[in-house]
């Protein structure tokens, strides 16, 4: 039996209520199962049927373990035991998660700030390998990484082939181009499963297991989860925990979600990016918000359009938060659990789950930043370290940093949330990420926190595709520190920003406000927006 839970109060329970019945009834759970893509209605049925491998990919990927297991000892034996993963979005997601919670290293490398990437070639090059992970090859960010680790291999001393591991999906031409390189090995996914549900594909597992993680045993959990979540009843934890969050009346779309002790490492982030990109569309969708402990959206009274989302301890039978989700499982089985809800609540908001419509959007303005190469708009003004931009009506005459911030959040809806996107390495600026929980004390309203260019493959679908209520702060860096990219006529400083630069057009292309800060200095930068947040979160 699986070790899963799901324990649902107040809004969340009425929820359950009014539409799992329904579901039931139709033999949703079982028709999931059965690859039945006429689930969510004409209009995504042709997307559908070509994104439902995942319900049973974990059966199908167990092939891949003694291959894994082989090369893991493989590469032991050469004195290798350091591996980097070259991915994004759901590419990367899962098995940061699975390695974290597992305690093994992975140098998980989403990002093209320079200084990031510097950190992932310089360190310990002699024992590392270098795992490029993207579907097509095309990815810009991974394909930067690929190029940046040839070199670094090559200027090293090392045959560059015998240190790269590819997966991407089979016949594509990163596929034909890297057996044509001689890489070490290339493993290729399933490729009726999309990025965000791939966790359990070689996406997933090729990383995790190079870096030590028993994979048996994870699958073994998703077997073991997806027994339950098949059967046509009304216990469904997959039927029950999707109601709650694409069934609430009014619909409850910001899912707060907080971890109480589930023993799984950085879950939430995961689960944010397969229910923002999921369902983020067609002006609707569920906003998930990775909150800590104590947070002010987590206050009595809660908002009406909040629903807390927690993370328990596994066995945990009862739970007192009124209006809430409270989940428990293994990590396998919460994987699956969290991907049936999603599809879920897809077919209850009435959107198609597999598709990301506006995640192009924001490639294609950075493929015209960097083409284009155009002048960089001139700082509106300049605070100490922090040069300010945006349009004159967001603006204003603000003179200073905190004028900026406050005519930013008076462009904040009753029903809104605030969006930070911080553009730079976030291995070593980790306490930027306070600037969450402040704006959310400051405007009493839910705040995300991305890193970019990573959110671009997460939230940043739900930014432009989800309800028109998000107010968006951008925060992007100098560097003394920049690196070419290897055959490509820009940096990985030039790509970076270009990625913001391209975001923050598409934004504001949907009417979304934006205020953009450049720090010229990293270390005072931060300090002094912590310390305008600070004293605004104060009055």
């Amino acid at each position: 039996m699986s070790s899963l839970s799901v324990i649902l109060t107040g809004a969340a329970r009425e929820a359950a209520d009014r539409h799992v019945p329904d579901l039931v009834a139709e033999k949703f759970a079982s028709r999931l199962f059965a690859k039945d893509h006429t689930l969510w209605g004409p209009a995504a049925e042709d997307e559908a049927s070509k994104r439902l491998g995942w319900v049973d990919t974990a059966e199908a990927s167990r092939q891949l373990v003694p291959q894994i297991n082989e090369l893991r000892e493989a590469f032991a034996a050469e004195g290798v035991d350091r591996f980097v993963l070259a991915g994004m979005g759901g590419s990367s997601l899962a098995p940061e998660v699975v390695t974290k919670t597992a305690g093994v290293e992975l140098f998980v490398l989403d990002s093209t700030d320079p200084v990031m990437v510097q950190a992932a070639l310089s360190q310990d090059i002699a024992r590392t390998a270098a795992i490029i992970s993207s579907k097509s090859g095309s990815t810009v960010e991974t394909d930067s990484a690929r190029r940046a680790f040839e070199k670094a291999f090559n200027d090293a001393g090392i045959d560059a082939a015998r240190r790269m591991v590819v997966v991407t999906d089979p016949g594509s031409p990163f596929d034909q181009s890297s057996r044509e390189a001689g890489y070490r090995a290339v493993f290729t996914a399933d490729p009726t499963v999309g990025g965000r549900f791939s966790a359990m594909t070689a996406f997933g597992l090729v990383p995790s297991g190079l870096a030590g993680v028993n994979l048996d045993t994870l699958l073994d959990e998703v077997d073991e989860a997806a027994e339950v979540l098949r059967e046509d009843d009304s216990d469904n934890l997959g039927l029950l925990l999707g109601a709650a969050m694409g069934g609430t009346s009014p619909l409850r779309d910001k899912l707060l979600i907080q971890d109480v002790g589930s023993g799984i490492v950085g879950f939430a982030d995961w689960a944010e990016q397969l229910i923002a990109e999921s369902t983020g569309k067609d002006g609707t969708g569920v906003l998930p918000v990775v909150v800590a402990v104590d947070v002010p959206e987590l206050e009595e009274p809660l908002a009406s359009d909040v629903l807390p989302a927690f993370l328990i301890p596994p066995e945990t039978d009862t739970f007192s938060a009124e209006d809430a989700v409270a989940v428990a499982g293994s990590l396998g089985g919460q994987m699956l659990l969290w991907e049936v809800a999603t599809s879920v609540a897809g077919r209850l908001l009435g959107i198609n789950p597999f598709d990301q419509p506006d995640v192009e959007s924001a490639k294609s303005a950075t493929r015209a930043v960097l083409e284009n190469k155009p002048e960089p708009t001139p700082a509106v003004l300049t605070d100490g370290s922090v040069e300010i931009r945006g349009g004159t009506e967001l603006l204003g005459g603000a003179q200073n940093l905190t004028a900026a911030v406050e005519a930013l959040l008076e462009q904040l809806p009753a029903d809104g949330y605030v969006a930070i996107q911080a553009y730079f390495d976030r291995l070593t600026w980790t306490e930027l990420e306070a600037s969450r929980p402040l704006l959310a004390e400051i405007t009493r309203r839910p705040a995300t926190f991305g890193w970019g260019p990573r959110f671009l493959h997460s939230t940043g679908q739900f930014h432009k595709g989800g309800p028109g209520v998000g107010v968006f702060l951008q925060i992007t860096a100098d560097s003394d520190t920049d690196l070419e990219i290897p055959g490509i006529p820009f940096t990985f400083g030039e790509l970076i920003s270009a990625q913001a630069d391209g975001d923050a057009q598409v934004l504001e292309e949907h009417d979304r406000p934006v205020l953009r800060l450049r720090l010229t200095d990293r270390e005072t930068g931060v300090s002094q927006i912590l310390d305008v947040l600070h004293a605004l979160a104060q009055r």
